[in-house]
């Protein structure tokens, strides 16, 4: 029962780690205008995301604009997005798994050996797609950071992490943490192993009865 829990709290963590990644890969504050400065104008704020930018007013109006070409983006985001995109997919994938290999389903019931096997398999999806969205939110990150502390960036064109960069450093964690939980809780090798018994003594020679 205890292997069971656990393996249910690793597939929760797995499956809101898949929402983080939607919720993340989906919003436009990526990147934030930053205020570092004496000669920032306040009344606006910058955002920019895998999809669109957005401006946001001080009286409270927000305009967005999705990105127009493709090829002109950077490589970042072209980057980022198919990192995410690929993480959302195997993330979702392992969703579907894990359920046929959880101790708690009636799945493959007859089968202990595949069924452990299909819950590692999960558990290793889960874990690659919080990998990949780890790289992703990673290698974004550190762009954000180059361009802010170099020296040649304007002051009025330099940019903080957005919400969306700790949403999904946080579901990646979710997503690695829920798939070793799956992966640590699958049965042993040798516990579907049949048991047979004993093997008859031979007699001494001689002892048996005429």
């Amino acid at each position: 029962m205890a292997h069971a829990g656990l393996q249910m709290l690793g597939y929760c963590l797995g499956f809101l780690a898949l929402l983080g990644l939607i919720a993340s890969t989906a919003m436009a504050e990526w990147k934030m205008s930053s205020y570092a400065g004496d000669n920032i104008i306040t009344a606006q704020a910058q955002y920019e995301g895998l999809w669109k930018s957005c401006v946001s007013q001080s009286t409270g109006q927000l305009q967005c604009k999705a990105y127009d070409s493709l090829l002109k983006l950077p490589g970042e985001i072209q980057g980022a997005r198919g990192l995410m995109l690929t993480g959302i997919f195997l993330c979702g994938v392992s969703a579907l798994v894990s359920v046929v290999g959880m101790k708690c389903t009636t799945c493959l019931s007859e089968a202990p050996q595949m069924k452990s096997k299909v819950a590692l398999a999960g558990g290793v999806l889960f874990i690659t797609g919080g990998l990949f969205a780890l790289i992703a939110t990673s290698w974004y990150g550190e762009k954000i950071r180059q361009k802010f502390f170099d020296p040649f960036t304007p002051t009025n064109a330099r940019y903080e992490f957005g919400k969306a960069l700790y949403v999904g450093w946080g579901s990646s964690a979710l997503s690695i943490i829920g798939g070793s939980l799956l992966c640590c809780n699958c049965e042993s090798k040798g516990s579907g192993k049949a048991s047979y018994p004993p093997a008859r003594a031979a007699g001494r020679p001689g002892t048996d009865r005429v």
